[in-house]
């Protein structure tokens, strides 16, 4: 079968890997993709230039190559309504239509939509004006401030007092993000360790697929600003059989079930940031595909073929898929540009980033070729390498021998990835 994947950084390139490796798959083909992708697939199928704002062109692409199956990386062409137009075209895809990507669209819908299905979640409002905003946080004191729609990841603001709470409101409605900002919504700070947990749903059922524990700051030891991710560790040092059942229970079938009856059936990667707080685990917030760097930790964990998942997904069997997980950890280290996440350098020369072994995997981000052929940095993120190992220690070794493989003097990483962590 002919699949296409949308999207060019190191989530996509991890569903590449794993596509790649299925033997359903004949050919794949990544829009528009990046170098290391390219290598990946050299042979059995290419990259082809695309521009994920112009979604008719895409669909265009699914129809003349006759793929039979899309699978969408990034959130902002779920967010407008690609799969949608996929569906329309009567191909098979991997991600939720419009109304059901609202859940990572619209932190106010997402919020909304908890409240009248009971998911736990912290106390929260919605704000347009700065005073009411203002009041309501000084009303809480410690607290988050969230920019409602999609913002690179960049749009939640860590509050640790009410002064600090209405620079962050004045930030966001002041047009920080754009309209992605003009609308917020502030909400009690809750307390507890974090949990990624990421499912796969067809509309009615849903399966585990794993969990991670992501390092949103840009330094060792959880200092300076919040990124992308810096890092990640699969599964979370907090996951118990217990508390994975919990999750399925409390969060992800009530997501299911709740899509369903409100006539938007929800078919994709589900992904549920928590926080287990003392009362049990509570939503953060949703997003509506895998995270970066999570899925180049996650996805080397299955043992069930990936691809038949997926297809399984889209065609409404997900009841009787028995997905299994592998018992090792695997830990990811993400590369990136100095400067980063702030202004950062493009263009250095990368060495050393083109081998995957056994133990280790080498994920493409941010990174083109010059007009030599030479392999050069063009993003904040760069690279991911996941190192592989039957505990914690062995993948973290893994993980940092592959690291300081690479001669890269134009970027940085941080040291402390998983290290350290101990489960309560």
């Amino acid at each position: 079968m002919k699949v296409l994947i949308i999207g060019s950084g190191g989530r996509e390139h991890a569903l590449a890997w794993a596509v790649s490796a299925s033997p359903l798959c004949d050919q794949l083909l990544v829009a528009p993709g990046n170098p290391g992708i390219a290598e990946l697939i050299d042979g059995r199928g290419r990259c082809i230039p695309a521009s994920l704002d112009d979604l008719d062109s895409l669909v265009a692409l699914a129809i003349d190559e006759t793929c039979d199956l899309v699978i969408i990386g990034p959130e902002a062409p779920l967010v407008d309504g690609l799969a949608d137009k996929l569906e329309t075209a009567g191909i098979a895809v991997c991600g939720p239509r419009a109304a059901a990507a609202q859940l990572e669209g619209s932190k106010r819908f997402a919020r909304a939509f908890c409240a009248r299905h009971d998911i736990a979640q912290p106390q929260w409002q919605y704000f347009t004006q700065t005073a009411p905003a203002c009041a309501f946080a000084r009303s809480l004191g410690a607290c988050v401030v969230k920019a409602d729609g999609l913002a690179a990841g960049k749009g939640v603001i860590i509050c640790d007092n009410a002064d600090e709470a209405e620079q962050a409101i004045h930030s966001l409605l002041g047009g920080r993000f754009g309209a992605a900002s003009a609308e917020i919504l502030v909400e009690e700070r809750i307390s507890g360790p974090e949990m990624s947990a990421f499912a796969l749903l067809d509309g009615a059922d849903a399966i585990w697929l794993g969990s991670a524990q992501d390092h949103k700051r840009a330094y060792d030891g959880d200092k300076g600003p919040n990124t992308g991710g810096m890092g990640a560790i699969s599964p979370s040092p907090f996951e118990t059989d217990a508390l994975r059942a919990e999750v399925m229970e409390k969060i992800i079938w009530p997501v299911a079930q709740g899509m369903a009856d409100e006539g938007t059936p929800y078919r994709g990667i589900l992904y549920a940031g928590l926080m287990l707080t003392q009362s049990g685990p509570q939503i953060i917030e949703f997003n509506c595909r895998f995270g970066d760097p999570e899925a180049q930790t996650i996805l080397p964990r299955l043992k069930t073929d990936f691809l038949s998942a997926l297809l399984t997904q889209a065609e409404g069997g997900l009841s009787h898929f028995d997905m299994q997980l592998r018992d090792d950890v695997a830990v990811t280290v993400v590369m990136a540009a100095n400067g980063y996440p702030d202004a950062y350098e493009k263009g250095s020369e990368i060495r050393g980033a083109e081998d995957m072994n056994d133990t280790s995997l080498v994920f493409h981000a941010g990174t083109s070729r010059d007009q030599n052929g030479a392999l050069v940095s063009v993003g904040g993120r760069v690279l991911a390498i996941t190192g592989q190992g039957s505990d914690t220690a062995s993948a973290i070794a893994a993980a940092y021998e592959r690291v300081s493989k690479i001669d890269w003097p134009g970027g940085f990483y941080r040291r402390d990835i998983a290290g350290g962590m101990q489960q309560d």
